[in-house]
Parts: C-alpha cells; structure tokens; sequence
C-alpha cells in the first residue's frame, strides 16, 4: 500500500489535468488529487484539455507537470489529445485510464512516448503507485538545465533561477513558483544588482496586462522570500527591490 506522506513529499509543489468524461469518476478522482498535489485541474472530453493545456502554459508560463487522460473521450480521443500535447511539449508526462477493449490502441500510443497505463476501473492504489513514480521522476531525475548565455543565476551555492524556462531550484529540486512571482523573478532577473523602482515593477505587470500595486507588491515579495534563500531579495526602502548577485567563496 502507498504511503499518501510519500507521494505528497514529491507531488505537493507539481501540476496535474485530468481528463475524464464521466462526470462522477472525474470528480471524485479530482477531489482525490487535491489532496496530493499543488494544482489540479480537470476537463471533460479532449477539446476542453487541450484548451486548458494551452491556456496553463500562457498564464503560468511553464506546462502541467502530469496529464492523466482517459482513452475514450468525445470531441478528441485520448490517442489524439497524446498527439496534440507532444507537438506543443515532448517531453510531457501522460498517464492514460484505458479499458480492456481499448488495447489496440497501446502500441500507438507506447509508441508515442507515453509514461504509463492504468487499467479501468481504477485501482487508486495503483494510481498512486503510478503517480508517485511520475513524481519522483519529475522532482529528483529532472536534469538541471545547462548554463546558457547567462539563463541561470545562481542565488546560493544551492538555489539558482532558470531564466529561460522560469524554474527556481534547491539543490536540483524544483520550487513552486506563482504566475506573479515568475514575474518578479524575471524582471529583476534582467540585471542582478540592480535596483528596480515599485513604479518600474507596476508599470511591467501593467504591460502584461496584470495588476499589481505598491501594497500587493510588499505582500507578493514577502510570500517570495519564504521560497529563496536568505538575503537573496533585497528591499531599499521607498526606492524598491533587487536581486543579490552571488559570488563563491
């Protein structure tokens, strides 16, 4: 039996779509998923995922960490909605839900990379075991990325922010991050160092079509700190905020 603590270790900080078209197996399973990881979202038939996958990676600027998909959707099939989703992001982990009859559809889908089935009706004993694999295998084998015209800063001898994919690591783990502090991150990111005004940091949200004003932008700063490593993120009072460059010892 899966032990819930093990799986919520590796999943509390990851991302998962659902993809279920009956109603009652897609709710309960969901109600289950929130009790294990960060996100979860769900969708009832191929179109409507597709749709939110598209819509996670605008918003969050990054992709669903796991897509659980059943096979026999309407609108666009499991086998479809694999396809759609590997051309947008190939390296994406998808779980299918398949019934017996539906195996003359494994070898396509095999073929296409996916990372599991689970059999229908769910044994949620071995949906979790299913998960916890995918989890750890997102959390501890997740390369980290190379450092590439300046795209990783490094924060300590342990954090660094990735630029260019907008990922927070400790010590190759990766760190939940908001929409709004991916932001943040990015912007003082431009130049370690430098001191960017309250009115400097409003005015790019503003151009991305996001509020933030001087007093959400203290509130939004004080939830990122609890995520960095100490002195990382530095406040001048009445002026604004900067990143510390790091230097080794």
């Amino acid at each position: 039996m899966i032990n819930a603590k093990s799986l919520l270790s590796y999943s509390k900080d990851l991302s998962i779509l659902f993809v279920e078209d009956h109603d009652e197996l897609r709710l309960t399973t969901t109600e289950i998923l929130k009790s294990f990881f960060h996100e979860v979202d769900n969708a009832a038939n191929g179109v409507i995922a597709l749709a939110k996958y598209k819509d996670y990676h605008s918003k969050n600027f990054k992709n669903y960490d796991i897509v659980l998909t059943d096979l026999q959707l309407p609108q666009l099939n499991g086998v479809e909605l694999t396809q759609e989703i590997y051309t947008l992001h190939p390296e994406q982990i998808i779980i299918i839900l398949s019934a017996y009859e539906d195996s003359k559809y494994l070898l396509p889908l095999i073929n296409l990379g996916i990372e599991q089935f689970i059999k229908k009706p769910i044994d949620f004993q071995e949906l979790l075991k299913v998960l916890l694999k995918s989890s750890k295998k997102l959390q501890l084998k997740k390369p980290l990325p190379k450092n590439d015209d300046f795209a990783i800063i490094k924060l300590n001898d342990s954090f660094v922010f990735d630029k260019k994919n907008s990922l927070l690591f400790d010590n190759n783990k990766s760190i939940y991050l908001t929409k709004y502090e991916i932001i943040f991150m990015q912007f003082l990111s431009q130049n370690v160092g430098k001191i960017y005004s309250n009115e400097e940091i409003v005015l790019k949200y503003g151009d991305l079509h996001e509020v933030l004003d001087n007093t959400n932008i203290r509130k939004l700063v004080s939830k990122l700190r609890k995520k960095l490593p100490k002195n990382s993120l530095e406040s001048i009072y009445g002026i604004g905020y900067r990143l510390m460059p790091y230097f080794e010892a």
